[in-house]
């Protein structure tokens, strides 16, 4: 099933996530649902929040679309380790038409489970890790907006404000 992503300024995009104590089928279920809604928009990863789900679940895959899918659904992530540095474009599904540059990790280091409970780590580079760093945040209640500067995030925050009011004069 498709689920509707919540976007900014939504405030349940800021709230953290409860991790997964029991993995049930519904929850195997909303992780099977995340990774239909994240290839529908279509993004490279999905955190359950973006849902208003407020769970520790992602998905991800940077696969691209001309390639067989490599899907990852990581249930209670954790990074244990991060080296080096990148400075790439991200853009977010829950932050249509906006994108820029975000200072993270170049590798990372990531401990979760699989949808069956077995102990998963992912050694992560490149686009990858960018986009476990990206969907991590997203269960802390983090949007990667919050890490630019605050010149450049006051600038969003009106751009998006405007865009806002736009669409409810629009509506009217």
């Amino acid at each position: 099933m498709i689920h509707t992503i919540l976007t900014y300024p939504n405030p349940e995009l800021k709230k953290k996530s409860a991790p997964v104590t029991i993995i049930t089928d519904a929850v195997r279920e909303l992780a099977r649902d995340m990774a239909e809604t994240m290839y529908d928009a279509p993004g490279v990863g999905l955190a359950a929040p973006q849902i208003g789900v407020h769970q520790r679940i992602i998905v991800i895959d940077v696969s691209g679309r001309d390639e067989p899918n490599d899907l990852i659904i990581a249930i209670n992530p954790v990074i244990v380790h991060s080296e080096g540095e990148t400075y790439e474009e991200e853009g977010c599904l829950s932050v249509p038409n906006y994108a820029a540059n975000v200072r993270r990790h170049a590798s990372v280091v990531v401990k979760g489970l699989d949808p069956d409970g077995n102990e998963k780590t992912w050694h992560a580079e490149d686009l990858l890790a960018i986009a476990f760093q990206h969907e991590i945040d997203h269960l802390e209640g983090i949007l990667f907006v919050d890490h630019l500067s605050p010149l450049k995030r006051d600038l969003f925050q009106r751009k998006a404000r405007k865009a806002a009011e736009a669409a409810a004069a629009g509506e009217k």
